[in-house]
């Protein structure tokens, strides 16, 4: 099963191992088990510290499709209910990597909120393998087994067990659940995993030693701090290091909205790369310059002053003399009946996540544009009917892209509807209900899943009452994506400028760096020379 090309991979990943790590194979009879064993066999001859072992661990271990990692003998909590291949095998290599001796890269402020947890806590992780978002779940949870032997995950891949994915009425991944109650589902990120965690189990500032705050090494002052790790972030971040400038990268995820991206055809020089491919470049081109880096966190508020502050869900405090918000935006909901409700059970806005679970159903997108149609693209290789619901007289994605989608006989569109309510039985979707904007006439498509495409929300909440910002929540940027606020800069799609796409937030992030260095370099000088100049 793992290419030469894989297997000389996890050769070079490995030769540094400090531990011992067995996987450890349940027995018994399963028709993928043969196929499992492979792999593992395989995998573990990468190196001398992996071995295979099988045996009966059924208090552990839920299927002979189920293994678990163990560092020289000793439980891990980390364990695959499935085969770890396409987007999970980095999974399955950086649990290895972090039992023997790598330390996840998780700011010391995250360790210490993880590492004092004393309840337990057993997660189980439900994925499909064809799934981009649902790594980044299974990672985190296994990071936070090796931090604390209270906490335990399981990867499921919900192929493999449609008996509890029917128990469970999950129609959407990842699916968090812990300690048997739901956790988490659907679009979910690590920064969205430690906050609910955060707020079932508040860190302990009472105790001797415990005061998280206080552990952290302190940052000086910077520079200046870009809120958001997006392309229009590390843009503004990559700018500002180059000028040789104390630079803090605050993000909850790097890559931002853009991870969620499969095709990208229009970023000039590359023809075409994925979402998560362009967020590895970002990060490598993100290695090459020094700079401080708080991912998986988010800024709470910002204290204007000279110098600003900022303050980030961890508690952790900066100063910082300049600061640049790119937090890009968030999905937009339709705020109709039955929405919100059944979010993970029939209502999504990730088809590449969600779409195997709607395999020869029906289904709609609702919305026309570039998202919309690429999304029913996606969608009609998979289920057995796609609808396009279009608020707009006509469809407003690009004409390459409703050509395509023309071209398939199994895609309808419906124009000019506007979408009234999405009705469920039995915690399922059923259908949804439109009414014709030009007749007044309602009426309803039996389906079973519908998929969110209608634009974006500004990611500028925290900054509200700081900056100017337009009824719709984007921030007001001048020409050099200076706000209001003297100091404070914005840029990419959570401002007013127009166009919201990668290239376009890459050149603003640009831009407001070189901004922001230019007020720097005003604010350092003599007061009689800045008035002169």
């Amino acid at each position: 099963m793992l290419t030469k090309q894989l297997l000389d991979a996890v050769r070079g990943y490995t030769a540094n191992m400090q531990n011992d790590i067995t996987l450890v194979l349940q027995t018994g009879e399963h028709q993928k088990r043969d196929e499992l064993k492979k792999f593992l066999t395989d995998f573990a001859s990468a190196s001398d510290r992996l071995h295979l072992e099988e045996r009966d661990d059924a208090a552990t271990l839920r299927s002979p499709v189920s293994f678990t990692l163990e560092v020289d003998q000793k439980p891990s909590g980390i364990i695959f209910s499935g085969i770890p291949g396409g987007h999970e095998f980095n999974s399955l290599v950086l649990a290895v990597l972090h039992l023997s001796g790598t330390a996840p890269k998780l700011d010391d402020s995250i360790k210490g909120i993880i590492g004092a947890i004393k309840q337990p806590l057993n997660f189980q992780t439900y994925v499909s393998l064809s799934c981009h978002n649902c790594p980044e779940v299974v990672q985190t949870l296994n990071a936070f087994c090796t931090l604390n032997e209270n906490i335990t995950n399981e990867m499921l891949d919900g192929g493999l067990f449609p008996d509890l994915i029917e128990e469970h009425n999950i129609q959407g991944v990842p699916t968090v659940f812990l300690n048997e109650q739901l956790f988490a589902n659907g679009k979910i990120d690590p920064a969205q995993l430690l906050e609910k965690l955060m707020a079932l189990y508040p860190p302990d500032q009472s105790s001797e030693g415990s005061n998280l705050e206080a552990s952290i090494a302190p940052v000086e002052t910077q520079d200046i701090s870009v809120i958001g790790s997006g392309p229009a972030g590390v843009a503004a971040a990559i700018y500002a290091a180059r000028k040789g400038l104390k630079v803090t990268l605050i993000g909850d995820r790097l890559g931002g909205q853009v991870k969620d991206t499969m095709g990208i055809e229009n970023l000039i020089s590359v023809p075409q790369t994925t979402g998560p491919e362009l967020s590895d470049a970002l990060q490598v081109h993100l290695n090459d310059y020094e700079l401080t880096h708080r991912e998986y966190l988010k800024v709470d508020k910002i204290e204007p002053g000279q110098p600003h502050t900022l303050v980030l869900s961890s508690g952790e405090r900066i100063s910082s003399r300049a600061i640049i918000i790119a937090t890009g935006a968030k999905w937009r909901e339709l705020g109709v009946p039955g929405e919100a409700e059944n979010i993970g059970n029939g209502v999504a806005y990730c088809p590449h996540c969600d779409g195997p679970f709607f395999k020869g159903k029906d289904v709609a997108v609702i919305g026309g544009g570039n998202s919309g149609v690429e999304a029913a693209l996606d969608l009609a290789g998979i289920v057995n009917h796609v609808t396009v619901v279009e608020f707009l007289p006509e469809l407003k994605a690009d004409q390459i892209l409703i050509d395509r989608a023309s071209e398939r006989d199994n895609i309808k569109f419906i124009k000019n509807a506007e979408t009234l309510e999405i009705n469920a039985e039995a915690g399922k979707v059923v259908s949804l209900q439109y009414r014709d904007r030009a007749s007044g006439e309602t009426s309803d498509v039996n389906l079973s899943g519908v998929f969110v495409q209608i634009g974006l929300v500004p990611n500028s909440e925290f900054a509200k009452d700081l900056v100017e910002m337009t009824p719709w929540g984007e921030i007001v940027v001048d020409e050099k994506c200076a706000t209001n606020q003297a100091g404070i800069f914005a840029c990419g799609d959570v401002t007013t400028t127009p166009f919201k796409q990668i290239v376009v937030a890459m050149g603003t992030g640009s831009t407001a760096a070189l901004a922001a260095y230019e007020y720097l370099l005003m604010a350092d000088q003599p007061a009689e020379l800045a008035a002169a100049g």
